[in-house]
């Protein structure tokens, strides 16, 4: 890595920049200010998954770690077949994925902020058809739900969130009277902290900050890539 790509934190200005979007959402204004967006966004942004790719190497040396747009790096753009009015994402998110599979259902260490909040998160954030239907099979069995449950009340005592169930009644197959039955109700299964931007989020010390979380939802991301894994 060069002097020049050393993370040293994520720049002041890149959070001005993202608010900025908010109000100047277009195509044409980001074309107009495409150089300050790769000095304050991509640039910092590649930086920081290069380091935290090596620190993440000790605890899954086959982490995936790619700091390229549509792998590690998320496109700036939204879908355009929906986000019309919008075209831009007014936050930035980063992940490393586990495995072969595609990195978004993939068991992943996730982040995204903007100059209000930073989002990081261990786990698949969204299950799509297919998978629902494997981790619904996946957790008929009763100790892998025993595990499961174990995991997320120890993240929970450490102080980690676990996004509100996406359904509100139970698949076909599970025992409304089981003690573990809500984990049916999951569209995903991760669990996250936020905080916000501060100055170690502006330094070289919020990859200890974050690696210090993905540490301790290590046993989260080992189940949930038990999970992909079954999946195959």
């Amino acid at each position: 890595m060069t002097a020049n790509n050393i993370f040293k934190g994520f720049p002041k200005e890149g959070l001005t920049f993202m608010d900025e979007i908010v109000t100047n959402n277009s195509k044409e204004w980001l074309d107009a200010n495409r150089e300050r967006y790769e000095k304050e966004i991509v640039t910092p942004n590649k930086a920081y998954v290069a380091e935290m790719g090596e620190h993440l190497q000790i605890l899954i040396p086959t982490i995936n770690a790619i700091p390229k747009i549509n792998k590690s790096l998320f496109r700036i753009y939204r879908d355009a077949r929906f986000h019309l009015a919008d075209p831009i994402k007014e936050r930035i998110g980063i992940i490393f994925w586990q495995g072969q599979t595609h990195r978004m259902q993939s068991s992943s260490f996730y982040m995204h902020y903007d100059s209000k909040e930073v989002f990081v998160a261990t786990g698949i954030r969204n299950f799509k058809p297919p998978l629902l239907a494997i981790y619904r099979e996946y957790i008929q069995d009763k100790d892998r739900r025993i595990e499961l449950h174990n995991i997320v009340e120890a993240l929970k005592a450490k102080g980690y969130k676990l996004p509100e169930p996406a359904y509100k009644r139970y698949p076909r197959g599970f025992d409304k009277d089981d003690e573990h039955v809500y984990l049916s109700l999951f569209r995903s299964m991760y669990m996250y902290t936020t905080f916000k931007p501060n100055k170690d989020f502006h330094s070289e010390k919020i990859v200890d900050k974050n690696f210090k979380i993905y540490e301790d939802m290590m046993p989260l991301q080992e189940w949930v890539y038990g999970l992909s894994l079954y999946s195959r």
